[in-house]
C-alpha cells in the first residue's frame, strides 16, 4: 500500500487543465470559471502586485470541486486494486508492480498538469495493515487508535491550561472551532472508537492492545 501526497497541489495545478476539465464534464460552470480563471489573479503585498496564474483561487468555494474534477480522469485510469483519494491525498494498494506502474503514471501525467509528488510525505506500507492510519485516523482498533485518543486528550489538557491566558471569547472560539470538537468528531466518524469512549466515560483506564 502506498499513500501519496502532492506538493502545494492546489496552487500548482495548471489553470488551462482546470478550464478544459470544466468544459468537458461540468459545462454549466463554464461561464463562471472562465470569468474567474481565464486571466491571472492579482495578489497585493504592500507596494507589490503578484500575478497568481496557477490553481484555483484560495477561498473559492468551488476550489475543491475544480481540483477533483481535473485529476479525476487520471485517478480513474489507474489499475491498483485499491484506489482511494480525498482531494490531493491518494492511497493505492495491490501487487507491487501494479502500484509502481500507477505511480509512474501519476508522476508523468500529474506532472504535465503541474502536480509534483511530495516524496517526504509519501508513505509505503509493506507489512500488516493493523496499525495503518489514513487521513490522520487509525482504521482499526489497537494501540495506534488508543494512542490517537490519548493524544487528543493531551492536546485538550494542554489547551485548557493555556487558553485562560487570553480573552475568554477568543478562547471559546478556539476551543470550539479548532482544539476540541472538529478533531474529536474526525476520530469518532472515521475510526471504531466505541470501546475506548465507553471505558473513558466509565472512568476506567482504556485497555491498551498489544502490538500483536
Amino acid at each position: 500500500m502506498l499513500k501519496l501526497d502532492f506538493s502545494n497541489a492546489f496552487n500548482s495545478l495548471h489553470r488551462h487543465d482546470v478550464l478544459m476539465s470544466v468544459l468537458s464534464r461540468v459545462t454549466e460552470l463554464c461561464a463562471y470559471c472562465y470569468s474567474a480563471y481565464s486571466h491571472p489573479s492579482m495578489l497585493f503585498y504592500g507596494s507589490y502586485v503578484i500575478l497568481f496564474e496557477e490553481g484555483p483561487q484560495e477561498g473559492d468555494p468551488l476550489g475543491p470541486l475544480l481540483f477533483c474534477n481535473t485529476i479525476q480522469p487520471l485517478l480513474s485510469s489507474l489499475n491498483s486494486e485499491l484506489n482511494l483519494s480525498y482531494l490531493d491525498d491518494v492511497a493505492l494498494a495491490g501487487p507491487a508492480d501494479t502500484v509502481a506502474s500507477d505511480v509512474v503514471d501519476i508522476t508523468q501525467l500529474g506532472g504535465a498538469m503541474g502536480l509534483v509528488l511530495n516524496t517526504g510525505k509519501c508513505e509505503l506500507i509493506a507489512h500488516d495493515i493493523g496499525d495503518i492510519s489514513l487521513l490522520g485516523v487509525p482504521l482499526f482498533t489497537g494501540i495506534v487508535l488508543d494512542n490517537a485518543w490519548f493524544a487528543r486528550c493531551d492536546n485538550l489538557t494542554r489547551a485548557a491550561d493555556r487558553l485562560h491566558l487570553i480573552n475568554a471569547q477568543d478562547a471559546l472560539i478556539l476551543l470550539r472551532s479548532s482544539f476540541s470538537a472538529p478533531k474529536v468528531l474526525h476520530l469518532l466518524r472515521c475510526s471504531p472508537s466505541v470501546s475506548f469512549i465507553q471505558s473513558f466515560r466509565a472512568g476506567a483506564q482504556p485497555t491498551l492492545y498489544s502490538s500483536a
